[in-house]
């Protein structure tokens, strides 16, 4: 048989894990309120951040936060009140509008037509033709004279570029710029670019607002379009944020839905 004071430790220790495991099942605990951990972990999923304690600290406030207005809220009986009732049934009836909209537009996809459509713009927009060129940048024009004298010596140009080109993003790569369209350049150097051949080194230094520059031609092709598979989720997406669009597809659902209907 056990004594009354080791029944009391075993009453004592049994609160304790009961309560222990309540706040293990829980968020945080407001005015006797609890607020399930499945919510913390769900705010803290959606905010997009790493889950870590400070984002957790922070995602915890959020809810206490919205627990408290909330037991004001209807402490206070602001809920019975005409206007706020109106105002939460019109803010509902908004998100389900937006909810439908979009179930719609997912079921119902972006037309072949349209997609064609989209490509076509799209496809025109890719004309010209781009360049294959690599180009060492430097401060000044004596410097870059004596670099080309040096080319014109036997000098390898992608050696020089590595070691003296001011340009971070293609001086690690011996000054490979890759593909590029001449709109997408400086006048200068665009202009210097086009005039040569395969192969061929600006025999004069070339400047720019960024310094002066000695331009390698690669190669040069006509831009080529990607194909419409290739762009497919793009041209959706940028089909369904069109505003124009969203409104003759919203219509379109509600001609359906009044097709349907039986108003009287």
């Amino acid at each position: 048989m056990f004594t009354k004071h080791q029944l009391l430790s075993i009453s004592l220790l049994s609160a304790a894990l009961i309560s222990s495991g309540a706040y293990a099942q829980n968020a945080v605990i407001v005015n006797g309120k609890s607020i399930p951990k499945a919510q913390l972990d769900k705010l803290v999923q959606r905010s997009g951040q790493p889950d870590n304690p400070q984002v957790r600290d922070q995602a915890r406030e959020m809810l206490v936060t919205r627990e408290l207005i909330l037991q004001e809220a209807d402490k206070r009986g602001v809920i019975q009140k005409e206007v706020v009732r109106e105002q939460l049934e019109q803010a509902r009836i908004g998100v389900l509008v937006s909810a439908v909209f979009e179930d719609y537009v997912e079921k119902e996809g972006v037309a072949e037509a349209e997609l064609k459509a989209a490509y076509e713009s799209v496809k025109a927009q890719y004309t010209g033709k781009e360049y294959h060129v690599e180009h060492i940048l430097v401060e000044k024009e004596s410097d870059a004279k004596a670099i080309i004298a040096q080319l014109k010596a036997g000098a390898n140009f992608e050696e020089i570029a590595k070691a003296k080109s001011l340009d971070p993003g293609s001086a690690k790569n011996g000054g490979d710029l890759s593909w590029v369209s001449d709109k997408a350049l400086v006048p200068e150097f665009s202009k210097a670019m086009v005039q040569l051949k395969n192969g061929q080194i600006t025999d004069k230094p070339v400047k720019s607002q960024f310094g002066w520059h000695i331009i390698k031609m690669i190669d040069g092709r006509d831009v080529k379009a990607p194909s419409m598979e290739e762009i497919k989720d793009q041209l959706k997406q940028m089909i369904v944020s069109d505003k124009n669009w969203q409104k003759a597809k919203f219509a379109e659902m509600m001609q359906k839905l009044r097709a349907k209907a039986k108003v009287q």
